[in-house]
């Protein structure tokens, strides 16, 4: 990892927890970085919005990332700056443990960004996770910044009841007796998200955030933009 990428992490991150020998490592570094996770509203007044996503390509025998960060005003949410990058990941795709493919490509996307943005959007997970360290926590906790888990399906957890079809129902997410995150129907006649925090958020603040992005897609705006802008530069790589 290059030396303008260290530079990013938050004190006290090792950079071999983002680029583990196996997967009993990585089960350690998450389980050690899932206890830095702050769960509460601390992040400040918010001028800016980043939405976060990854493209690639299922069969890509290089096994590339494609990561774009985008940053957005708030609240007009225009998107005023955008970054990607491309990394070849390290890890095999193994489902719960998709922040050590992703968040090197991501740091190195949100190195180029002339602006960093107040609170991030991540296309992905947060404690909504077996171990509590989805991506969105992950790129949280190592860049010490807000972020918000926006999944479109989930991977641990149901919701504690049937949710409505009306845009705005939300339900609980539970798992093992516990509320992990919230499912949002964001728009009529879509499938929900599966919200949650990641770092220095509320389970509140995220629901309330990711709602108040909402503009009649079923994506909110700033993981909507990043999606559009990591297939862009997916495309742009070919």
């Amino acid at each position: 990892m290059d030396p303008a990428t260290l530079a990013l992490l938050a004190p006290g991150i090792p950079p071999d927890w983002l680029d583990p020998p196996d997967l009993a490592t990585a089960r350690e570094a998450q389980i050690a970085l899932s206890a830095r996770v702050i769960r509460e509203d601390a992040h400040p007044p918010v001028r800016r919005l980043g939405g976060v996503d990854i493209s690639n390509t299922r069969f890509d025998p290089e096994g590339r990332v494609y990561a774009a960060v985008v940053v957005l005003d708030w609240p007009g949410l225009t998107v005023v700056a955008q970054a990607s990058a491309v990394a070849r990941a390290a890890m095999p795709y193994v489902p719960g443990y998709l922040g050590f493919r992703e968040v090197p490509a991501l740091l190195a996307a949100w190195a180029k960004l002339p602006e960093k943005p107040d609170l991030v959007l991540v296309d992905g997970h947060g404690i909504a996770h077996p171990r509590g360290f989805g991506i969105a926590a992950h790129l949280g906790v190592v860049l010490d910044i807000p972020s918000i888990g926006v999944a479109k399906s989930p991977l641990v957890g149901r919701p504690e009841a049937p949710l409505g079809e009306e845009p705005g129902a939300t339900q609980p997410l539970l798992w093992k007796g516990r509320r992990l995150g919230t499912v949002l129907r964001s728009k009529r006649r879509s499938n929900p998200l599966y919200l949650s925090t990641g770092h220095r958020i509320s389970e509140a603040g995220a629901v309330d955030w990711v709602q108040r992005c909402l503009r009649g897609y079923r994506l909110p705006e700033p993981t909507r933009q990043a999606h559009l802008a990591a297939n862009a530069a997916r495309r742009a790589a070919v």
